[in-house]
């Protein structure tokens, strides 16, 4: 079986580790720039080494580097992961612009290993649940889907918030990744977008104790708005938000030619799906038709080891994440330049889960893999 690594050890580190644990990968060291940061969690999840972070990189018993770092860094370490030989898994972004997470893409290609990136949500029950609503024709031909946002902003509670108001921060970078994700993962991909966006306040005010009342500057667009061209002819409206104090808008909906289907915060795995066909007096609410409704944040990787065990494909691929950072650039480009943006990638919807797929027949898969490589 896929042996990681886990480099950055930090909040989200915590749920990753846990589920790769009882996902039954083995965990072979942490490394992060704090080391008292990389022991401690080592001895939360008993990893026997704390490396340095190019330790970590050149370990010759590491398959895959999960890649938890700072969004300012996905694209240098997954790179210099894939230079040493090993696949990559990343949180989201991939990269911060497009040609960064291409070159990524190209590499691992050439190298004949695999790129991945969160969001993983998508994997989640209530995403598999709508896919397989959508794709049955519940709702006949997609012909829209608005999608949204909105909020005020993480400095009220992160510890550190810098990094939203800076390059490669924002609601679209931050946020974008979940709603686009799961777009593509439901309608395909897109071909063509328009953005606007727009800096409402200069600064933000810190409420966190540790550094309460601080104030930071603002450098980048903080309601970001996209129209959004499905290859498919379907057309769609994202908008994310860091300026917004209350609303009541839809998290994504999806419009077809005999319904309407609703879909829950693709920030998490889990929620109700609700669909409302032609001529029908209320919405219905549609069981779950897969597991993983709870936090499984590293569903991803452990689809990604027997990926590469069995020869297939991993779902939440570079070419998905690749597109999701050109459509999240294009759509600022848009705003700045006044004008439509081509997407030029085209990743092919990821495979969905087989029918009432769930996490024990997750760990049975893995199980009997780690006993057929011995």
């Amino acid at each position: 079986m896929m042996r990681v690594g886990v480099m950055g050890c930090g909040v989200i580190s915590e749920v990753y580790m846990k589920n790769l644990r009882a996902f039954g990968i083995p965990i072979l060291a942490v490394a992060d720039l704090d080391a008292e940061r990389a022991a401690a969690r080592a001895k939360q999840f008993d990893v026997l080494q704390v490396l340095a972070p190019e330790e970590l990189l050149g370990h010759p018993e590491i398959d895959i580097v999960v890649n938890l770092t700072v969004p300012q860094a996905h694209a240098d370490i997954a790179r210099r992961a894939l230079e040493q030989g090993k696949h990559v898994h990343t949180e989201k972004p991939l990269a911060l612009v497009a040609d960064e997470a291409r070159a990524l893409v190209q590499l691992a290609h050439a190298r004949g290993l695999r790129v991945g990136s969160a969001p993983d949500t998508f994997l989640g029950s209530h995403l598999q649940t709508a896919r397989k609503v959508l794709d049955d024709g519940w709702i006949g031909e997609p012909i829209g889907a608005t999608a949204f946002m909105m909020s005020h902003g993480p400095e009220r509670w992160h510890p550190n918030p810098d990094f939203f108001y800076q390059k490669g921060g924002g609601p679209m970078f931050d946020m974008g990744p979940y709603y686009l994700t799961a777009l593509v993962h439901l309608l395909g991909p897109i071909r063509r977008v328009t953005g606007t966006a727009q800096t409402t306040f200069a600064e933000r005010v810190v409420g966190s104790p540790n550094r309460f009342g601080e104030r930071i500057p603002v450098e980048i667009p903080t309601h970001v708005q996209g129209l959004l061209e499905f290859e498919r002819g379907a057309t769609g409206v994202i908008v994310t938000s860091f300026d917004v104090w209350h609303a009541e808008l839809p998290r994504i909906e999806i419009y077809g030619t005999e319904g309407t289907l609703a879909v829950p915060d693709p920030n998490y795995f889990g929620g109700t799906v609700r669909v409302r066909r032609r001529g029908a007096d209320e919405w219905t609410q549609v069981p779950p038709l897969f597991g993983f409704a709870d936090n499984f944040r590293g569903l991803a990787v452990a689809d990604m080891a027997l990926a590469v065990s069995h020869g297939r494909p991993h779902r939440a691929s570079g070419e998905l994440a690749l597109h999701v950072v050109e459509v999240m650039e294009a759509i600022h480009t848009s705003a700045s330049e006044g004008r439509h943006v081509e997407i030029e990638s085209r990743p092919v919807r990821p495979e969905p889960w087989p029918m009432g797929y769930d996490d024990t027949q997750l760990a049975l898969d893995l199980r009997a893999e780690t006993e057929r490589l011995g």
